[in-house]
Parts: C-alpha cells; sequence; structure tokens
C-alpha cells in the first residue's frame, strides 16, 4: 500500500499530467488517497512524482 498526498498544485501542468492527477484520485493541494501497489499505480505515481509526497503503509 502506497499512500500519496498532493503537495503542488496540476494547474499549469499539461494535459497529460492533470489526467494522471485526476486518475490517481487526487483534486485539490493536500488531498490523500492510498492505493494498491500495481505496476499501473506505481507508474502514475513515477510520471507525477514531483508534485506528490509518498509514504509507504
Amino acid at each position: 500500500m502506497v499512500k500519496v498526498t498532493l503537495v503542488k498544485s496540476a494547474s499549469n501542468e499539461p494535459a497529460t499530467v492533470k489526467a494522471t492527477v485526476k486518475a490517481l484520485g487526487l483534486k485539490k493541494i493536500r488531498s490523500t488517497k492510498t492505493l494498491e501497489s500495481t505496476p499501473a499505480n506505481l507508474g502514475q505515481i513515477e510520471k507525477v512524482k514531483y508534485l506528490l509526497k509518498v509514504e509507504e503503509v
């Protein structure tokens, strides 16, 4: 399990980055989701890791 928190805004980012943040279930800054450590989720996290804070649960 991985806990991801959006710490920077995605508003000035390309559409693909915005879509990835939305797919992770994050909407506003400081919103948090706990996700399974699947290869798909980890790939999405890796793509936008500069906007996120990631913690192992």
